[in-house]
């Protein structure tokens, strides 16, 4: 007789005598147990109530934007007897991957559901009536939002023409700068209008404090890895990853152009730029003097003033140098809408929904004295929080800075590919920077053009397996 002990090979004879074996004979008792659990006890579907009590469920991943959205949701609630709002706080990366999941599986979906910039155009892929968002389009220019709104800020949500969301944000980017020591070292930030009279300052600035021979002091913080900061510049001159139309232009004569300026800016021995990382040896850097400048969105000012407390009064935001004299002095970074999708059951409720969380104006005092973004809504830059002085920023008047800027914000194109695009980017950067740090001058226009023509081409490659995409490039 068979034995059942785990240490005589019992299960192993057991089992064997099975005429498909005891792995497979295994796994599809696991099947029948697990699908018998399931058939007494289903999971139970998203309450999504009845006609008079609607429940409208709503996706956001930043803990700002649900503590603010919190916040002004039981008013929208008592203005709409019956209707329930049932906020939910979603990982960024989950948001993407468990709504594209439940897109292609027809699953329920939230009403709304925010999504970041990076990741919205892996909801573009196909035709336009498999995306499943709602296209807002017609809504956006018949209700007059469109001319309320920053209409560069909207170029992101839309594929193909046509808008998918509404846009929570601008973000205007300028330079923060250690205002003392740039009066120290005899820096008058208004004069620096162009970025040839910025590196200008920034070579005599940039130097060996301390005779060891190593530079104890650059003059802005910029990446050698990475196209973050690269891209932002890349924006300021209506360059980036896209056009309008889909088409890639990561290699264009202004994106090449862009490369071969930046990299002598963050390699070689007349670099200007150096990176730390972010978080604590960020704030060292800067608290310490060896960083002189960053790049800020109006976001970052915030994530600044958290980190850096000890440099109250003595930061200050100065515009982009513009490329050319009397050129664009800002760009953008980063980005957040929200939209409704196709599958939603109120799509009438959640519209409204989502202009009470965005568009309601008396909520962005509190919301800009907590975040710093200024909002894309024209309406709001009145309001008397974006009129304040602020002392941490030298009692500069922040919120009117960014203002003063969000109008001239380059559009920011996205596409199914922009992850892509963006890795290959950071590729050809960081080949641009060994080679010129191998090489320096000689040779590294040449090269520098060959390597990004040549990542944007693999780009191209895996674009051209998308019949939807329209492209013949």
């Amino acid at each position: 007789m068979a034995q059942w002990g785990a240490g005589d090979g019992g299960w192993h004879m057991a089992f064997g005598k099975l005429p498909i074996g005891a792995a497979p004979t295994l796994l599809a008792v696991l099947f029948v147990v697990a699908a018998s659990w399931l058939a007494f006890h289903p999971v139970p579907k998203p309450h999504t109530g009845d006609d008079a009590h609607p429940v409208v469920r709503v996706w956001v991943f930043a803990r700002t934007h649900y503590d603010a959205y919190e916040a002004i949701i039981p008013a929208f609630e008592q203005a709409h007897p019956g209707v329930e709002v049932d906020l939910e706080l979603v990982h960024s990366t989950a948001v993407t991957s468990r709504l594209q999941a439940a897109f292609w599986a027809d699953l329920n979906v939230p009403d709304l559901v925010e999504t970041e910039i990076s990741s919205v155009g892996m909801f573009f892929r196909g035709p336009l009536e498999d995306i499943g968002f709602l296209d807002l389009t017609d809504r956006i220019h018949a209700e007059g939002w469109w001319e309320r709104t920053v209409q560069s800020r909207f170029a992101p949500w839309s594929s193909r023409g046509r808008i998918f969301g509404i846009p929570h944000d601008v973000h205007p980017v300028m330079l923060a700068y250690r205002r003392d020591l740039f009066e120290e070292e005899g820096i008058d930030a208004a004069t620096l209008d162009t970025w040839d009279k910025f590196i200008e300052a920034g070579r005599k600035v940039t130097r060996d404090l301390d005779g060891d021979g190593m530079a104890d002091r650059y003059m802005i913080e910029l990446a050698n890895s990475g196209g973050h900061n690269l891209e932002v510049l890349l924006f300021q001159r209506d360059g980036g990853y896209f056009d309008a139309e889909g088409r890639l232009i990561m290699d264009n004569a202004v994106a090449q152009q862009t490369l071969c300026w930046y990299v002598p800016l963050v390699a070689g021995p007349r670099r200007i730029a150096n990176t730390l990382g972010d978080g604590q040896i960020l704030t060292q850097a800067v608290e310490e003097g060896y960083l002189l400048c960053m790049i800020c969105p109006d976001w970052r000012s915030r994530t600044i003033e958290v980190d850096m407390p000890r440099l109250a009064g003595k930061m200050a935001l100065m515009p982009l140098p513009a490329f050319e004299p009397g050129g664009r002095r800002t760009s953008t970074w980063g980005g957040t809408m929200i939209g409704t999708t196709r599958k939603s059951p109120h799509p009438d409720l959640a519209w409204e929904l989502a202009l009470h969380l965005y568009y309601a104006v008396e909520p962005f005092n509190d919301r800009f004295r907590n975040t710093n973004i200024i909002p894309p809504l024209r309406d709001a830059w009145d309001l008397p929080a974006l009129n304040e002085p602020r002392p941490y920023w030298s009692n500069q008047r922040l919120g009117q800075l960014f203002v003063a800027l969000a109008d001239d914000t380059p559009p920011q194109y996205t596409s199914p590919y922009t992850p892509i695009a963006k890795a290959k980017l950071g590729e050809a950067l960081i080949e641009s920077v060994l080679y010129y740090e191998r090489n320096g001058d000689q040779g590294f226009e040449e090269f520098a053009t060959t390597v990004l023509q040549a990542k944007a081409d693999e780009v191209r490659a895996l674009m051209k397996r998308n019949p939807f995409l329209g492209l013949s490039d």
